[in-house]
């Protein structure tokens, strides 16, 4: 769920006065978000594909077909890791703050349903 207007804004004077205070301290929490983790978890699952297909190989090689199985499985597995990894990848900013153009969008449209339903209570109310 993305956070609304005042929310980013309450978390960016947060995020100032913390780099502020103690900007050495912030530039250290930099690096650990969502999207490291995320980058990080996609490349080791890049990796294990690679592994996967050298396992394939070589169990096709030496005629040991378990060993081609288990091969192919991390091949699996691991491209599932990469798609499903990949797509949760924070766009926007370094950091992630800014959700995506479609979350923005969402936002927005939540919004201004929020609007009219006020507006009705309002009108239903009366003065």
């Amino acid at each position: 769920m993305p956070l609304s207007e005042h929310e980013q804004r309450l978390l960016e004077q947060m995020e100032r006065a913390l780099y502020a205070e103690d900007p050495k301290f912030a530039t250290a929490l930099e690096g650990t978000g969502l999207r490291t983790y995320t980058r990080r978890r996609v490349y080791l699952a890049a990796v294990g594909f690679v592994v996967g297909i050298g396992l394939l190989m070589g169990g096709m090689v030496a005629q040991i077909v378990p060993v081609s199985v288990i091969g192919f499985l991390v091949m699996l597995g691991c491209a599932v890791l990469v798609v499903t990894g990949w797509k949760r990848v924070p766009r926007g900013g370094g950091d992630g703050s800014r959700p995506a153009p479609a979350a923005r969008r969402r936002a927005g449209m939540m919004d201004r349903i929020e609007q009219r339903w006020q507006r009705r209570r309002d009108e239903q109310q009366g003065p």
